[in-house]
């Protein structure tokens, strides 16, 4: 594949502060094309996507489309740092748009310091997931919340405590803890994640894609058993196989659980939905054909009988060792980490799956230069259609902002 590069022109937005409200006005400036082609070959002509279809989901389904969509997990202002400095003597557009998005967020954390506070208040997640759609303009607006949101309404009392992370009051452990875990109700337990999402929809109005997202049954049963987060899972992995029933009860609870709140989220405005099961992985082979995999395609299963064009994202860090098993899902992207090679996932998941990813987050702190070929290898990798570029996971804490923009300038650029 070789890339050709042009100039042309893209608008951004600044931004103006008022009272009430916040007012944007749209600026040009030239940007750097980048047409990719096999070598030998001449770039073919693209049908832009309409903006009645979020190019996201044409990606997803395999259609023709120019370059592929691109958004960040974590893309949220929770990675930016108070009182940062630029080094650049002079203030350019784009670091006016950074230095907003800082104090929008960081303002917001110092009225609201509490995650579970910003992230249960409708105004506060729609403000968040909102900021980096405005500065960046990413084809996915993923709602600000957390895999754990539902506990709550599954009667399992917990908080997330600044610098320590989730922490669940009473961790379950017996048969008996998990008869007390409740059928989770969407609609009653977390009626401002869909009325969120309902905003969202009608905010970005299809020039991007709504992604909600939910915990995977094994994640979250990993996170209430430990306790909180863990370095070895003995506890989890204790009751697996010590008394497999009972964990085998409780990933059933959260799985019926999880494919009604992916339903939820469907009918409140998501166009597509990703599922973390990020502690699968440890998992082996065998276990996770036990304790993750037949949950995870129960939940899959039971979306698309109701919603069954609705794109389905598999997300599970450090999955190397489980490729092949993560299509047997049914899902229909299977979200990529840093540490398999781009085009290797591609070979081993096969033809019929979309790919995520899967640049890892900590190129970001490398120079623009190096972000940027980073960027051209892994959609050169992915090939043509059918890859929603991303990081390998979630954007690091105290990563340069300018970066992230630099990013993100690169990779709409970017033409097949």
């Amino acid at each position: 594949m070789s890339c050709v590069y042009s100039s042309s022109s893209f608008s951004f937005s600044t931004v103006r502060n008022t009272p009430k409200t916040n007012s944007f006005y749209s600026t040009s400036r030239s940007k750097l094309k980048i047409n990719c082609t096999a070598l030998g070959e001449t770039a073919a002509e693209t049908k832009s996507v309409s903006a009645a279809e979020p190019l996201l989901l044409a990606a997803v389904r395999g259609e023709n489309v120019e370059r592929p969509p691109v958004w960040l997990m974590r893309q949220a202002g929770r990675y930016m740092k108070a009182g940062e400095k630029w080094s650049n003597s002079s203030f350019s557009i784009s670091n006016y748009f950074l230095l907003y998005l800082l104090h929008s967020y960081q303002n917001i954390c110092q009225k609201y310091p509490s995650f579970r506070e910003r992230s249960e208040n409708v105004d506060l997640v729609v403000e968040i997931s909102l900021q980096p759609w405005k500065v960046f303009k990413p084809d996915g607006v993923i709602l600000f919340s957390d895999i754990l949101t539902p506990l709550s309404g599954m009667n399992i009392p917990f908080d997330i405590v600044k610098g320590k992370g989730p922490l669940i009051f009473n961790p379950v452990k017996e048969a008996a803890d998990v008869d007390e875990v409740r059928e989770f109700v969407p609609e009653e337990s977390v009626p401002y994640v869909g009325e969120a999402l309902t905003i969202l929809r009608k905010e970005v109005n299809n020039e991007a894609a709504v992604l909600g997202f939910v915990g995977a049954p094994f994640t979250l049963a990993s996170y209430v058993v430990e306790g909180g987060s863990s370095k070895h899972f003995s506890k989890i992995k204790k009751l697996a196989f010590s008394q497999p029933k009972v964990l085998h009860a409780l990933l059933q609870k959260f799985t019926d659980s999880m494919a009604k709140y992916i339903q939820y989220q469907a009918d409140s405005g998501a166009q597509a939905v990703q599922i973390f099961d990020s502690w699968a992985t440890e998992l082996s082979p065998v276990d996770f054909e036990e304790f993750s995999l037949p949950y995870l395609k129960q939940i899959v299963d039971s979306v698309k009988k109701t919603h069954p064009d609705l794109p389905l994202i598999l997300y599970a860090s450090g999955s190397g060792g489980l490729l092949e098993r993560l299509p047997l899902t049914g899902v229909d992207v299977v979200s990529l980490d840093w540490t398999v090679d781009m085009a290797e996932g591609r070979r081993r998941l096969g033809p019929n799956v979309a790919v995520q990813g899967n640049v890892d987050p900590g190129v970001l702190f490398g120079s623009k230069e190096f972000i940027t070929s980073r960027i051209h290898d892994t959609v050169k990798k992915a090939g043509k259609g059918k890859h929603i570029l991303n990081l390998g996971h979630g954007i690091v804490v105290g990563t340069p902002e300018e970066n992230v923009a630099h990013f993100f300038e690169v990779a709409q650029a970017i033409r097949y």
